[in-house]
């Protein structure tokens, strides 16, 4: 009887012993296959991410700017041609390399003309005596130059002479570099002869408010002008130089 009970005890052991193991044995299986999952999900994203990684978006292209000078019909017509009826141009000068070589022309061309044009106002102050109060330098009074354009050049001192032609290179020097920072330049689409020195030209601003017809009127004004000064200059300084080689025209 007590070998009965003792083998009923080993049998309820056992089974719940096996009981026991299955429920450990199915938990562990029954975690696996989430945990696979997990993995092969993790791995998966890792190997988008990497692709993604690996190629990048490419930038879109950089747009294309560009700067056209303007044509040469646009800068011959100005100013009007009613003096010949057509571009007065005997050497063919006009039709020498492209529109940029143009553009440079005429921008000489409305420079050259300022400068004449001053160089004329000063020539004939000089000669119907207006003189600036003070000295030139120490011990040489404005009065005391002589009333010849070219006699009172000579009398300016040499280190007066090279204040003016720098003064004179450091504005072309900055109109070029402001031509260049704050506008277009006249080989890339500006207008050729536009002064870009603040303050050079107009300081009082009496063409701000002029339509584009006036100051399209007032170019040609000064083209012309300037022409006539550079004539003018050509004519005073041949007769200074060779006296009676220009007809009618008194000493200078």
């Amino acid at each position: 009887r007590h070998f009965g009970l003792h083998s009923a005890r080993v049998d309820n052991t056992m089974k719940i012993s096996t009981a026991l193991i299955l429920v450990t044995v199915s938990s562990a299986v029954a975690f696996a296959p989430t945990s696979v999952s997990r993995s092969s999900k993790v791995l998966f994203m890792s190997d988008d991410a990497v692709e993604t990684e690996e190629a990048p978006a490419e930038p879109a292209p950089a747009p294309v700017v560009t700067s056209e000078c303007i044509s040469k019909e646009e800068i011959l017509k100005e100013p009007n041609t009613i003096e010949f009826q057509q571009v007065w141009d005997p050497l063919g000068l006009a039709t020498l390399g492209g529109d940029e070589t143009l553009a440079w022309f005429r921008h000489s061309e409305v420079k050259h003309g300022r400068v004449a044009m001053a160089a004329f106002v000063g020539w004939w102050a000089v000669a119907a005596g207006a003189t600036l109060p003070g000295d030139l330098t120490y011990g040489v009074p404005f009065s005391s130059l002589p009333k010849e354009g070219l006699a009172a050049w000579d009398a300016v001192p040499g280190w007066g002479k090279a204040q003016m032609l720098m003064f004179a290179g450091l504005i072309e020097f900055h109109d070029e570099i402001f031509f260049s920072r704050r506008s277009t330049h006249y080989l890339k689409g500006g207008i050729p002869g536009k002064n870009m020195v603040p303050g050079l030209y107009d300081p009082l601003g009496f063409s701000a408010n002029k339509s584009e017809e006036a100051k399209a009127r007032g170019r040609s004004v000064e083209i012309k002008n300037g022409r006539l000064a550079m004539l003018a200059m050509a004519a005073l300084y041949c007769e200074a130089k060779i006296p009676g080689s220009v007809p009618f025209q008194p000493d200078c």
